[in-house]
């Protein structure tokens, strides 16, 4: 028999640095099961998805488009869909849904590819060694998000800034359940 040590924590770091795999647990109820780094890239639905990762998920409401893009519901972010995703997508078009982006997913340079530009205001910069968390609205948003960019990059308070959205690393979820697609 193989030993198996239980271990309760409310730190996600500790539980992604100690755990083979992980319990996501809501109000007693089990959302995902999984190892660490499977929880952090496939989250089963969009609570496991914000509550994983710092700084959390960037989450955005609107629809995918019959022309399979995503588009925001105040219509200022259109993201077109990576053809690897059209299959399992194409069937939710037309409905809400969440779109998801972590935060090291808004690059900071063109990352080519599947990089889709971005233009935004940037808040606040928060310089933490190696990387900056910049901390940003779209045009007329009021609803802040966050991006974490090597420290190379110059940014400033209050200006407009175009990032790079890793369209690789789009995670989607139903508007309605939050299930992830």
């Amino acid at each position: 028999l193989k030993a198996t040590m239980v271990y309760v924590t409310h730190d996600q770091v500790e539980a992604m640095t100690l755990g083979e795999r992980i319990v996501v647990m809501k109000d007693g109820i089990v959302q995902q099961v999984d190892a660490p780094l499977t929880i952090y890239n496939t989250p089963a639905n969009r609570f496991v998805a914000g509550f994983i990762g710092s700084p959390t998920m960037n989450f955005f409401s609107g629809r995918i488009t019959d022309s399979l893009a995503f588009e925001s519901d105040d219509r200022q972010l259109r993201i077109p869909i990576p053809a690897a995703d059209h299959g399992r997508l194409r069937q939710h078009a037309g409905r809400p849904v969440a779109l998801g982006i972590r935060p090291e997913h808004l690059l900071g340079r063109d990352g080519g590819g599947s990089a889709t530009r971005i233009n935004v205001n940037v808040e606040v910069t928060e310089p933490v060694g190696n990387e900056i968390f910049v901390y940003f609205t779209l045009e007329t948003g009021r609803q802040q998000y966050v991006s974490r960019v090597p420290s190379d990059i110059t940014f400033t308070s209050g200006k407009p800034f175009d990032l790079f959205v890793d369209a690789s690393k789009l995670h989607f979820f139903d508007g309605e359940t939050g299930v992830a697609l």
